[in-house]
């Protein structure tokens, strides 16, 4: 056994104060790290219902997974559980992946940040030519939001293309471009096109060939209804006044740009890694993505290329929140801890906002 003789100061045996200090100190940090899963899944308790939709979680540190786990039902239908390898709509976490693929065409020459909207659409109308990618990508370009232009007794679903034809008989903008933050779902879909255009093949295609199939991501796709199906499916669902009605769709549910991706906590692990290893872009690339290049509605929040940044705790934070029919979902980075978490839910009521910062503190705990 090791000890200290403390009756007679100086003289140690086994061990010396110091390193018993060190000892002690390890222990305590390993109890605490036993805890923390516990701790992690107390937050989600409201979730942890055997007959109602729920959410899946994954939370990540130096590229180990230290919490997974899944909670209630991916559709309530077939009484199917939520796991880490279930597949959620990503809404508008989506628009990082749409980013990355106009950043790698920029990578290959095959755009320019600073072209305008009629370099890729001759016929889109004058007010196109003050817009730039860059504008698109920062939603800084003005657009018009295209859910507020949708025809009156539109039933067929609205798709990226669509949305380009609603823009064309528009004549204006919110302000000038560049003048200002407005957040803008149109540009998203404006920049699936760019990818379209400049690579010639759908933005479904490419987003597979240049990031899903080189990571693996082999549950990953951008939706598109009658052409692809996804596996492992979450529907989205909305509680009404006693029961959970299925909400999965909507009329801009099929707008790929903006937020029709589907994934899992499983697949997104491997995009957050791939990030770190500069595995799909340059540093570079990556350098100019998590840049501040315009601040927000919000303050100490800026947006780069399809990512916000904001700090906790003095920490650095790139993440982005999706919101769409029937589902909640957020991923949420701290690349100087090497740490992320990653929630996604089939369910309306879930508020996100804060707990990635909680379970921040739950690992990384404030000194005293």
């Amino acid at each position: 056994m090791l000890f200290v003789d403390f009756a007679h100061p100086g003289r140690e045996h086994g061990v010396s104060l110091n390193h018993l200090i060190l000892l002690m100190t390890t222990l305590a940090a390993s109890a605490s790290r036993a805890d923390l899963p516990v701790s992690i899944d107390s937050l989600f308790r409201d979730f942890d219902h055997p007959n109602a939709p729920g959410t899946s979680v994954l939370v990540i540190h130096k590229g180990k997974t230290i919490f997974a786990k899944g909670y209630g039902l991916a559709d309530l239908e077939s009484k199917t559980p939520i796991t880490s390898n279930t597949n959620f709509r990503l809404a508008s976490v989506s628009k990082q992946f749409t980013a990355l693929c106009v950043l790698k065409l920029a990578e290959q020459r095959k755009l320019k940040l600073d072209e305008r909207l009629t370099d890729f659409f001759a016929e889109f109308p004058a007010y196109g030519k003050a817009i730039t990618v860059k504008h698109l990508l920062t939603h800084t370009s003005g657009l018009l939001d295209y859910e507020d232009l949708i025809p009156e007794g539109t039933t067929i679903p609205v798709l990226d293309q669509d949305v380009l034809r609603i823009l064309m008989q528009q004549d204006k903008t919110y302000f000038t471009p560049g003048a200002q933050y407005r957040y803008s779902n149109t540009a998203y879909a404006l920049l699936a096109l760019i990818v379209e255009v400049r690579s010639g093949q759908t933005f479904a295609r490419y987003l597979n060939e240049n990031i899903f199939a080189p990571l693996k991501m082999t549950n990953s796709l951008a939706y598109e209804a009658g052409l692809s199906v996804v596996p492992n499916r979450a529907f989205g669902h909305t509680l009404t006044t006693n029961f959970w009605q299925r909400t999965d769709q909507s009329l801009t549910s099929s707008v790929l740009g903006d937020g029709g991706i589907y994934s899992s906590v499983a697949d997104l692990a491997k995009w957050d890694a791939a990030l770190y290893k500069h595995k799909l872009a340059s540093e570079c690339t990556l350098r100019a993505a998590f840049t501040p290049h315009t601040p927000t509605d919000r303050p100490g929040r800026s947006y780069g290329f399809g990512w916000y940044l904001t700090e906790h705790r003095g920490v650095k934070q790139i993440y982005h929140s999706g919101e769409s029919r029937g589902f909640r979902t957020r991923l949420a980075r701290f690349p100087e801890k090497k740490f992320t978490v990653i929630i996604l839910a089939n369910r309306s009521d879930a508020k996100w906002e804060g707990f990635p910062e909680k379970i921040f503190d739950l690992v990384f705990p404030a000194k005293p």
